[in-house]
């Protein structure tokens, strides 16, 4: 076992022969090997179609709950929106760490989404829901493009339609804020 330059921790290929992966090559501690995916399988739109509930529940409750409720529904939809769009940068630095050579355009995207969503918890409702509902857009803007390069196209039909519904979720739930 080789010893990485802090004298101590193994190198990236040794911890990953310690979980028996055998098709990563032991000259190349990169992801790059790894084959473009196919179709999103039923579990994978079950799971996402699943993940659409928060989104959904709350600005259903922005709307229909007790005045003294709806700061908290707020807060809830726009902390789990947060997290979803965290989630979603983070795909990008997957994404980037499947080249030998991360592009600093992956990187630097990967983390802006984080960096929305926290922003969008900061101003709170009704202007919170405005910046997550265009996080959420500008995501799939990047996927859009990002995803036919890496050859994953075909899971743009799966983020299409979790983002439509995630998108207009949060944009009736802040609405909720100027008329109800």
């Amino acid at each position: 076992m080789r010893a990485s330059s802090l004298g101590f921790v193994p190198s990236y290929t040794d911890a990953m022969s310690a979980f028996n992966f055998p098709n990563l090559p032991a000259s190349q501690p990169t992801l790059a090997h790894v084959p473009a995916a196919g179709a999103p399988s039923r579990l994978a739109w079950a799971l996402g179609i699943a993940g659409l509930f928060p989104f959904v529940a709350g600005a259903a409750l922005q709307w229909f709950s007790p005045p003294g409720w709806r700061m908290l529904a707020a807060s809830a939809l726009l902390t789990y929106g947060a997290v979803i769009v965290s989630f979603l940068g983070g795909i990008h630095w997957g994404l980037a760490m499947r080249k030998g050579t991360p592009a600093n355009a992956g990187l630097v995207w990967g983390i802006t989404p984080s960096l929305l969503g926290w922003l969008a918890i900061l101003l709170d409702a009704p202007w919170g829901h405005v910046v997550l509902t265009l996080s959420l857009l500008a995501c799939l803007a990047v996927d859009r493009v990002v995803y036919r390069d890496m050859g994953l196209a075909a899971w743009l039909p799966l983020r299409a339609v979790l983002t439509v519904v995630a998108g207009l979720s949060v944009a009736v739930g802040g609405w909720a804020y100027w008329v109800a």
